[in-house]
């Protein structure tokens, strides 16, 4: 919760409608889309494009050659941390994944990966067998069905405007201009902009200007200073989206991570931070050599204006361009900093147009305003090295960011003139400060979760979840074939008993979870008591435990069916990917009051 309400602030996060846990999954060949391409006579690029929501996982990710040994090397980028209770922390890549292989020698390439969605589900491991003398002659190498199922085969790729649909359908864009947007009108309360925002506005339309003529001379500044800031955000993303790659290295976001703590100083006033003399003199002679009262010499003063920033603005500008950067996405670089430069430009149209009796009056409280962008900067600064630090050392940080700003609040409630708002200060201060200095210790205690930041206090008294669920999962009968099952199912019927089939692996996060949050709850235990359970493990993703997975249609696991004593499976309540205990037995109560 805390990444989430953080990443809004600082921008880093578009939105995405949440996956419901039994929302239809996509097939692995549409989850995960890779197409191959020879570079040269030694290198093959494999790309997987990976769908909004699903992930692959870095150490299951494996190339071979034919002949055996014919692959030198495999270059793949560092992925995402991704912290679970059973399996601990393992690298994970989500929206692509492009991995280089130098194979000389090589006739073929055999490839395996597995992903799992966030929502719960886990695909089986993926191969595909790659025939690098087709990919000589096309683009992409065509699938072959030899190792893989039909339905796995069929991996298609996008051309270049299905890819930008493709992106464009699964960003919030929305969400993103809203932000971009409140940072652009929040930069232009800082005390370096602010008093200029007047005097800007004279000197564009005039101390004459009537309202009409106000308001068009500002937009004709606010305009072109809004887009050269869409220049240097669609600039920044095309320079990141080469330098990806690099961008992985631990090194390379540390230094990105003090970048951004070299920034926020600049914001705690500890120096100023200001563009090169030369530059800025040659900016100022620009501007001067304008007339205001006219719409081009308006224009021509945004632009200078856009690039002639002050101390106030220039690390929070270089912040977002960093972080833009970093994503390497063009478009929502340039929509971002478009966003930004129409958001600066509200309060000069206001000005232009109605006067400045609208502006609020300078005073301390535009301080109050740097030092919120010195601890946004600073959040971010946590946000990139989080990346490749322990998960413990992580929530550490977070712990004392949140400490910084609980004294901060107790300096400012030092400065508060009303009592109401000298108490709301100190109460807040407070009540960060609890809750940073727990996460603080419980980093020390190796903690991960940032709501639960003390849980090590009570692990080792609370019973483990194989504990509490162990006699009942006992119950459940092994079956590894679909004949076997098929005949189980049938002797339950003729005992009038419904079927429980639990499609379980060992590498499936979420069907340890569904042990511990619904097997374990004793409602659960009593409601399954009259019921057969059966448990296929397809651990191994063999023959036949892919032949078992494709006559029920089954993608992976965690999947549940809830078969009647008439040996047929009540399709509609299947159960696919995480779920509690109470909705488990909704559905178990829907599919027994169905027949």
């Amino acid at each position: 919760m805390l990444r989430l309400l953080w990443s809004i602030i600082v921008l880093t996060m578009l939105w995405v409608p949440p996956v419901h846990a039994q929302e239809d999954f996509l097939p692995p060949e549409q989850a995960f889309r890779l197409t191959v391409t020879k570079e040269g006579d030694d290198l093959a690029r494999l790309n997987w494009k990976i769908s909004e929501g699903y992930y692959l996982y870095r150490k299951q990710m494996k190339v071979e050659g034919e002949p055996v040994g014919s692959v030198q090397r495999v270059e793949s980028p560092a992925g995402t941390l991704k912290t679970d209770e059973f399996f601990g922390e393992t690298e994970v890549y989500h929206d692509s994944l492009d991995v280089l292989v130098k194979a000389p020698d090589a006739q073929a390439l055999n490839v395996r990966w597995q992903g799992c969605a966030d929502a719960g589900l886990c695909y089986p491991p993926q191969i595909r067998r790659v025939d690098l003398a087709d990919v000589a002659a096309t683009p992409a190498a065509e699938p072959s069905a030899s190792d893989v199922d039909a339905k796995q085969a069929a991996i298609g790729s996008l051309g270049e405007d299905q890819d930008l649909a493709d992106r464009l359908s699964r960003i919030n864009l929305g969400w993103m201009l809203v932000v971009f947007f409140g940072l652009g009108l929040l930069m232009t309360f800082t005390p370096c902009v602010l008093p200029m925002v007047p005097i800007l506005s004279s000197l564009i339309a005039g101390s004459e200007a009537t309202p009409r003529r106000g308001f068009i001379l500002s937009l004709a500044f606010v305009l072109p200073m809004a887009l050269t800031y869409a220049v240097l955000g669609a600039a920044a993303a095309l320079a990141g989206a080469n330098l990806q790659a690099m961008l992985q290295n631990p090194w390379v976001l540390g230094a990105f991570g003090l970048i951004f703590v070299i920034l926020a100083l600049a914001m705690f006033g500890f120096y100023e931070l200001q563009l090169p003399a030369v530059l800025r003199n040659r900016l100022n002679s620009a501007s001067q050599g304008q007339r205001g009262g006219t719409v081009g010499g308006a224009a021509t003063m945004g632009i200078v204006s856009a690039l002639l920033v002050g101390p106030c603005m220039t690390a929070p500008l270089a912040g977002a361009l960093l972080y833009i950067g970093n994503t390497g996405d063009v478009l929502t670089g340039g929509l971002a900093l478009l966003s930004m430069g129409l958001g600066m430009g509200v309060p000069l149209l206001l000005v232009g147009t109605l006067g400045a009796r609208l502006l609020p009056r300078p005073g301390d409280w535009m301080n109050r305003v740097k030092v919120l962008f010195g601890f946004i900067l600073l959040g971010t600064a946590i946000l990139f090295v989080a990346r490749v630090l322990p998960a413990a050392l992580t929530l550490g940080l977070w712990g004392a960011w949140l400490l910084a700003i609980s004294l901060s609040l107790l300096a400012l409630a030092q400065k508060v003139g009303a009592d109401t708002g000298r108490l709301l200060s100190r109460y807040l201060a407070l009540l960060l400060a609890l809750w940073g200095g727990a996460m603080v210790m419980g980093a020390a205690g190796g903690a991960k979760d940032p709501l639960q930041p003390l849980a090590f206090v009570t692990a080792g008294a609370a019973p483990a979840p194989s504990a509490v669920a162990n006699d009942f999962m006992a119950r459940f009968a092994s079956v590894q074939t679909r004949q076997e099952l098929e005949a189980r199912v049938a002797e339950g019927g003729q005992r009038g008993q419904w079927t429980l089939v639990d499609f379980y692996a060992d590498w499936c996060v979420s069907c340890k979870e569904i042990e511990r949050e619904v097997f374990a709850d004793p409602r659960v235990q009593r409601a399954l008591a009259d019921m057969q359970l059966l448990r296929p493990d397809v651990t191994a993703n063999d023959a036949d435990d892919r032949a078992l997975m494709s006559a029920h249609q089954i993608l992976g696991p965690p999947t549940i069916l809830l078969i009647g004593p008439d040996g047929k499976e009540r399709r509609a309540e299947r159960i696919i990917g995480e779920l509690g205990a109470d909705e488990f037995l909704a559905r178990l109560t829907r599919a027994r009051q169905g027949g």
